[in-house]
């Protein structure tokens, strides 16, 4: 079966000879350098080809380079199984079973290394490529060469290989000229492309509003409609997607066009069920959000949980008031609340405990801070959730709520008494090591097992 018989196959509508065509870009024509590619993913490139595979760093490490940005990460795509880079590097691990992939650490880098992909045939058992009755790809791993593995590919400014023999740009489905155009356009039927994985809806938001891009009409035109496909996707798998979304220095544009093409509400229902009847969810939520895009701009670190506590705050006071007002106390009401709350979210965004825990610690510490006539008051200062209790005073008197003079109490006795050092919100590590990416520090940086997207 020819290459383009293939791909017809594979998006079930006729491939004009454009999406297929290779454009090869010399080096005298783009603006990749070595010296902007990181040593460990020269190293994996040089010892692949060294060892007589093909090998190409492709994705968003060539895609940002071109751009002038610094890339998070460097994916490099070769002809070699993931046992044969497994079998090559002492340093690697092989991951994922729905995407077979190999992570090949160096320190806390970790170069993801992705064999080349075709589209699954009728002769290829569901041990190797499987999709769901709704067409959501549950297992890809056909192997091909490089030319369908560009075709598998989510975003035409992501087919991009950077060739490290002769130091050229392959360029595939229009990939340069969207680039130069600055659009995101999917390759191939944008339907079948989000029935086979939803959450590229997501990374067709978290691209545009990241680089500035706007999404090609076909590409954006489904996306409303088909927005409740996210329902399919794991939440633990939505729960790392948030964060990505929130955690790139654009949380408040992010946030306002996730609402806009209807996928904020399978991410956080309740915050967006808040936000459409409240405009006090509305200010407290994009306050958050333009909050941390400044920490983030200015270098400072960012805990999710503190972003996390604020998106689900409307709902949680709601439910608390609905128990109060059938007689509960404040504390039970507020904990039996948040056990709710967190119940229902979990089943969309799978929070884990290392932040939920907090998240309620800070709920909690908003019914103790306007207790100001304790002898104890000063004592609050130390303790361990004090500073991100207290931010969350401030969010939440700049957002609307009448707290002014609690804040300035909280505000003057800190000049006395200090939070402890080491337990500082401005640090953001509250005894739990947390980096912006929500991984624990002193790991190596990993990314979601069997990603199938490879940007």
């Amino acid at each position: 079966m020819t290459l383009i018989n293939r791909v017809k196959k594979l998006f079930s509508q006729k491939a004009d000879a454009d999406d297929v065509q290779l454009r090869v870009i010399p080096r005298d024509e783009h603006s990749i350098s070595r010296t902007n590619i990181s040593e460990p993913a020269l190293k994996v490139l040089y010892r692949l080809r060294k060892a007589g595979y093909g090998a190409y760093l492709v994705g968003g490490g060539v895609r940002d380079n071109l751009l002038g940005l610094s890339p998070k990460d460097f994916d490099v795509s070769t002809d070699a199984t993931p046992e044969q880079v497994n079998a090559l590097f002492r340093n690697s691990r092989l991951i994922g079973r729905r995407f077979k992939l190999v992570h090949v650490v160096f320190g806390r880098e970790v170069i993801e290394v992705a064999t080349f992909r075709a589209p699954p045939s009728e002769e290829h058992s569901d041990k190797v490529s499987r999709q769901g009755d709704q067409g959501m790809i549950l297992r890809d791993n056909v192997y091909g060469n490089k030319d369908e593995d560009a075709m598998r590919r989510d975003f035409t400014i992501n087919a991009l290989y950077y060739n490290i023999d002769d130091f050229s740009v392959h360029s595939y489905a229009g990939g340069w000229d969207d680039l130069k155009a600055k659009q995101i356009r999917l390759i191939g039927d944008p339907a079948t492309r989000y029935r086979e994985d939803p959450v590229r809806m997501l990374r067709a938001i978290r691209f545009a509003v990241k680089l500035g891009f706007d999404i090609e009409a076909k590409t954006a035109a489904p996306i409303r409609d088909m927005a409740p496909l996210m329902t399919q996707v794991p939440a633990a798998r939505l729960f790392e997607e948030s964060l990505k979304l929130i955690l790139a220095g654009n949380a408040l544009d992010t946030v306002r066009m996730l609402r806009d093409y209807h996928l904020f509400e399978p991410l956080f229902p309740s915050a967006e069920q808040r936000m459409q009847e409240d405009d006090y969810a509305v200010s407290l939520i994009e306050n958050t959000m333009r909050n941390t895009d400044a920490r983030i701009q200015s270098g400072k670190s960012v805990t999710p949980y503190f972003f996390l506590a604020a998106l689900l705050w409307p709902q949680l006071n709601k439910v608390r008031q609905k128990y109060e007002d059938d007689g509960m106390a404040p504390h039970p009401a507020l904990q039996k609340a948040a056990d709710k709350v967190l119940q229902e979210q979990v089943k969309a965004t799978a929070i884990p405990k290392r932040f939920s825990i907090p998240m309620r610690e800070i709920w909690e510490m908003q019914l103790r801070l306007p207790k100001t006539r304790s002898r104890k008051a000063a004592e609050l200062t130390q303790h361990p959730r004090f500073r991100a209790a207290y931010d969350f005073l401030l969010l939440r008197q700049q957002s609307g709520e009448d707290l002014q003079e609690l804040c300035d109490f909280w505000t003057e006795i800190q000049k006395d008494h200090p939070p402890a050092a080491s337990r500082s919100h401005d640090r953001r590590s509250d005894g739990a090591g947390e980096r912006n990416d929500g991984q624990r520090r002193r790991r190596p940086r990993r990314r979601r097992n069997g990603n199938n997207n490879r940007s």
